[in-house]
């Protein structure tokens, strides 16, 4: 990935310079900002960036954050998802899952795939996961948002138009897909 303009990394409080990252959506600059580093100190939330850099620019000079997203344990009611995935699977009451909890591109990097990119990387962790988890989760900030997802094969709750899922099982196609894309 040495010639590839976005490294995918860790946040890492101490390397990575966040005050100048503006997604245009201040909760989501004042989250990366402000909040995840305490987040993945009491392990609520891991992040993950993807730093920005010119293709002959070594690791070491890595410039700006050019986008994020957050990774969480979580839970979805059997009884909130559709009845053709419920019959799927086993009764218990809940269905582990990880939640993507936050998703930002900054404005100057936007409109290069980024969000897609951000996307697959976030699949693939959660796929390869360890922990059992059957699907990735999660809550669109808007109606334009969902639109992405629910683009890139994510299934809206039946009650709660804004919150989505990719079961993992399906993410390995997608993640392709995704990976041509960016």
């Amino acid at each position: 990935m040495s010639g590839a303009p976005f490294l995918l990394a860790p946040l890492d409080s101490a390397a990575h310079d966040r005050s100048a990252f503006d997604s245009a959506a201040p909760a989501l600059n004042r989250y990366l900002c402000e909040q995840a580093t305490q987040d993945m100190r009491r392990r609520v939330a891991a992040c993950f960036v993807a730093l920005a850099r010119g293709p002959e620019q070594p690791v070491a000079a890595i410039a700006a954050i050019a986008g994020y997203y957050t990774l969480a344990a979580a839970s979805v009611l059997l009884a909130d998802l559709p009845a053709s995935v419920r019959r799927q699977l086993p009764r218990y009451p809940t269905v582990p899952a990880v939640r993507m909890g936050r998703l930002a591109v900054d404005q100057r990097f936007q409109g290069q795939g980024l969000g897609a990119a951000l996307l697959a990387d976030a699949l693939e962790r959660a796929a390869r996961a360890e922990i059992a988890a059957y699907a990735l989760v999660v809550d669109a900030k808007d109606a334009a948002a969902a639109a992405f997802y629910r683009h890139h094969g994510f299934i809206a709750l039946p009650d709660a138009a804004l919150t989505l899922f990719l079961p993992l099982s399906s993410a390995a196609p997608l993640q392709r897909s995704l990976n041509e894309q960016s």
